[in-house]
């Protein structure tokens, strides 16, 4: 059998992807059209990329985009940046490189700024009332910070750019004196309601719904210039909370997934969603925002720890971005990219074009 090396893998995945007639409408979540997770959304966005790039056909983004619109878009309570107005005001802000989408753009985004609005209102007002913070309420996938993300992207200096910052900073504040859990302890489970597993709650750790995804939000909108004390201080306490529950075994340092009381911590495989390289590479954007060498050196050799552990890789055998191969890849590179010690850079850059070709190998064997 002949394995095609990644470029080739990709551009073959993306020939299969052509035309929108392989999905078709659906009345669940994650594959419905404007779904970025499993929907035309997001195929859209692959060929909105590869067109930017040089490499993909703009009849074919075109098409996606239109499939991807084809029914009304949800700025409702499902709405987030995976899904709804955000996740296709995401795609056309990318594809206006190629020209064009203006006016759709303009109403998403004003579509997006509204709905925002609306969820920090209600964010403050929780806050004021003293009830505990909820995962759906902040997390990247549903919550604040996905729709800070876009926000910062389309937009950094938006007034409602600086009002998402704010908050994420506020949701670090005590809600009251008597606690011995931070505020941004989760009153749920892992699915972000109650659940007999977790009678305490949950401190979620990972970067698609837990406080890494704050962690990096924060960083990233320090390093494009939201640079406050109250940004700082925020950073610097979710930054030390997540140093007291860092591990180290035989060299290898890493992160649980999430926390409970009176509980062992546990190693997650290596996803981007729950598993050291999504916390790792939020760690690394918070040393570059504070200038801590030491943290982007913990970080950067965590990734390598996980890259380097063949019983860690083989523990994903998954291909996709949130818990799978493709996730693991993606935060590696761009910590590779982003280090400043040359030494660790060559050492992390050294260790992906096997991860790749592990990747391009599972492409062509699915594509079968």
């Amino acid at each position: 059998m002949t394995t095609l090396n990644p470029a080739d893998a990709l551009a073959a995945a993306c020939d299969r992807l052509a035309n929108p007639s392989i999905v078709s409408p659906s009345s669940h979540g994650r594959t419905r059209l404007q779904s970025l997770a499993g929907g035309a959304v997001g195929i859209a966005l692959l060929h909105v990329e590869r067109a930017v790039s040089g490499l993909g056909d703009e009849a074919t983004v075109h098409r996606w985009i239109r499939a991807a619109a084809s029914e009304p878009v949800s700025v409702g309570p499902n709405s987030d940046l995976f899904h709804g107005a955000p996740a296709l005001a995401l795609v056309l802000h990318n594809a206006r490189a190629l020209g064009g989408y203006q006016r759709a753009y303009a109403s998403l985004d004003e579509a997006t700024t509204t709905l925002t609005r609306q969820r920090l209102a209600a964010a403050h007002a929780r806050i004021d009332r003293h009830e505990p913070l909820t995962m759906r309420e902040f997390d990247l996938v549903h919550g604040l910070t996905g729709l800070a993300l876009y926000h910062l992207h389309a937009h950094p200096d938006h007034p409602v750019s600086h009002e998402l910052v704010n908050y994420l900073t506020r949701i670090v504040e005590p809600l009251s004196d008597d606690t011995t859990q931070p505020p941004w302890w989760l009153p749920s489970g892992l699915g972000g309601a109650p659940h007999p597993d977790f009678p305490l709650g949950h401190g979620n750790i990972g970067a698609a719904h837990g406080i890494s995804a704050v962690i990096a939000l924060l960083a990233y909108a320090h390093l494009h210039g939201h640079d406050s004390a109250g940004t700082r201080n925020a950073l610097s306490a979710l930054c030390e909370w997540t140093d007291d529950h860092r591990q180290e075994n035989q060299g290898a340092k890493w992160w649980p997934g999430y926390v409970v009381p009176d509980a062992e911590p546990k190693r997650h495989r290596p996803s981007w969603c729950y598993g050291t390289p999504g916390i790792a590479r939020a760690q690394q954007l918070a040393g570059l925002a504070q200038h801590d060498t030491i943290r982007q050196q913990h970080a950067e050799d965590a990734m390598l720890a996980e890259l380097t552990d063949l019983t860690q890789r083989e523990r994903l055998p998954e291909i996709g971005l949130c818990h799978g191969k493709a996730g693991f890849l993606q935060s590696a590179c761009r910590m590779a990219t982003d280090s400043t010690d040359p030494h660790r850079s060559a050492q992390l850059t050294a260790q992906l074009p096997g991860l790749a070709a592990e990747l391009a190998g599972q492409l062509t064997v699915d594509s079968r």
